[in-house]
């Protein structure tokens, strides 16, 4: 996920340079990061990189979603990459995080319910309010292995 305000003010200048929408510009400029740095600076595993680089050309070659990934691990990735445009600091309504989920994709119920459960959002029933959560917890169990290795991509 991307906290730093520096680095997303990069990536919406990029958006505006090149007409490419938050994913794609945010997955452009960490290439281009990735590059800089010597493969042997790099703590991101290559398999890891080929993986991410194959699940997004797949379900998300413009930067929505084209379909929803049925293998866990591809949703997870798919998930990190559309918690990226949500903002760490702010606190959404219901109906706010619809519409950017549902730029992703129409059916964004089912982007907020997944990102509820992988626990990468938090909400308040009471009131319907969600936020980022600042600090995910160690998941266990089948979600230890749906997300082993894709923990890197949430900075």
């Amino acid at each position: 996920m991307t906290k730093d305000k520096d680095f997303k003010k990069l990536v919406r200048a990029r958006m505006t340079e090149t007409g490419e929408n938050f994913t794609t510009a945010r997955t452009a400029l960490l290439a281009e990061n990735q590059s800089a740095q010597s493969g042997t600076d790099s703590n991101i595993d290559p398999q890891i990189l080929r993986f991410r680089a194959k699940t997004l050309r797949t379900f998300m070659p413009d930067g929505r979603i084209v379909s929803v990934p049925t293998k866990r691990r591809a949703l997870v990735l798919v998930l990190i990459e559309v918690l990226a445009a949500l903002d760490a600091d702010r606190v959404y309504d219901e109906k706010q995080l619809n519409a950017i989920l549902g730029e992703f994709h129409p059916d964004f119920a089912l982007l907020r319910r997944e990102l509820i459960d992988y626990r990468l959002l938090e909400r308040n029933a009471h009131t319907g309010e969600y936020w980022v959560n600042p600090n995910p917890p160690t998941h266990t169990g089948s979600q230890a292995q749906e997300m082993a290795g894709l923990e890197v991509f949430l900075r």
